[in-house]
């Protein structure tokens, strides 16, 4: 048989299974399948299956915000708009308005003075300047300038201009995941979302009972009392929905989330680090202003609560 007709048969066998493994990779979830994983993981044992690495891809993160930023599909229930074409150095802006509001803010870190941090959004740089000494630069990650719209909500991701204080720092900071987070991952793993409140009681499908005890979400099976916990770093997925979990709960904060340091800027925004440094100096993030770890740990122990911030 010639080489070139061998090789187009393996060509052939290998698309095929392929695409056998992708449709068998893509079902519906069922209950019965998200039960069986939790019961397995919410004893920390290891499992196999499909499932098991859907919900390990579900993890309880904020940053496949690289993924998201590049999405343009709009649809009556639900996506995110990026509508933001700039690169680290263009200035493109939505509107009038919006180029006003740009040379106001950079106008009023022109002219200030004293200790202070100065951040170019466009260029994605933070500087640290004293009087007319620059004694700090870093590059940094600012927000996608994306709309995120689903369940009849919306979400505007950027970073706000003008001129704010750091208002407090700490250390090993925990995230509590906003419900945008939670309406993001719904959007992209085509999932339906429900609020858990706390106490509440939900029978799945099945009849397993999911629910919260004190400061943790978990199940009670079919016929039986127990409550078991459920694992802490994945979201809590039954019935092809996507459940929040109650504000206060171990399953809704997240350390390490925000990296090892924090300085505070007010209204949600903050400098911080983060486990994704390959983000630094991109439009990725929902609004805060992302650094590299040696970064922000600079800016811990030398920015003093109460600094002033510039943003443009």
């Amino acid at each position: 048989m010639p080489r070139h007709r061998l090789s187009s048969i393996r060509l052939s066998l290998l698309l095929l299974a392929l695409s056998a493994s992708v449709a068998s990779a893509q079902r519906t979830p069922t209950a019965a399948d998200t039960l069986a994983v939790t019961r397995t993981d919410s004893t920390r044992a290891t499992g196999g299956g499909w499932l098991v690495a859907l919900l390990k891809k579900i993890a309880r993160r904020s940053d496949d915000s690289v993924m998201v930023a590049a999405t343009t599909t709009t649809e009556s229930d639900g996506t995110i708009a990026d509508d933001a074409a700039a690169t680290a150095t263009r200035r493109v802006f939505s509107s009038r308005k919006d180029s006003l509001a740009y040379e106001s803010a950079r106008t009023a870190a022109d002219r200030a003075n004293g200790y202070r941090l100065v951040v170019d959004i466009f260029a994605h740089q933070l500087y640290v300047i004293d009087r007319e000494d620059t004694l700090y630069t870093a590059p940094v990650a600012t927000a996608m300038n994306a709309t995120l719209s689903y369940g009849g909500k919306s979400w505007r991701f950027e970073t706000p201009r003008g001129v704010r204080k750091v208002l407090s720092k700490d250390k090993d900071p925990i995230w509590t995941p906003p419900e945008w987070h939670y309406a993001e991952v719904a959007l992209e793993h085509q999932l339906k979302l429900r609020q858990l409140q706390r106490g509440q009681t939900v029978r799945l499908s099945d009849g397993t009972k999911l629910t919260t005890r004190g400061d943790e979400v978990g199940i009670i099976s079919p016929g039986e009392k127990e409550f078991v916990p459920l694992v802490l770093d994945e979201h809590v997925v039954f019935d092809n929905t996507l459940f929040i979990p109650p504000a206060g709960t171990k399953h809704r904060s997240i350390q390490g989330e925000l990296g090892h340091f924090r300085l505070a800027l007010g209204d949600g925004y903050q400098l911080h680090g983060t486990p994704y440094s390959n983000s630094i100096g991109a439009a990725v993030t929902h609004g805060c202003i992302r650094l590299r770890d040696e970064d922000i740990e600079w800016l811990y122990d030398n920015v003093p609560v109460g600094a002033r911030v510039y943003l443009y």
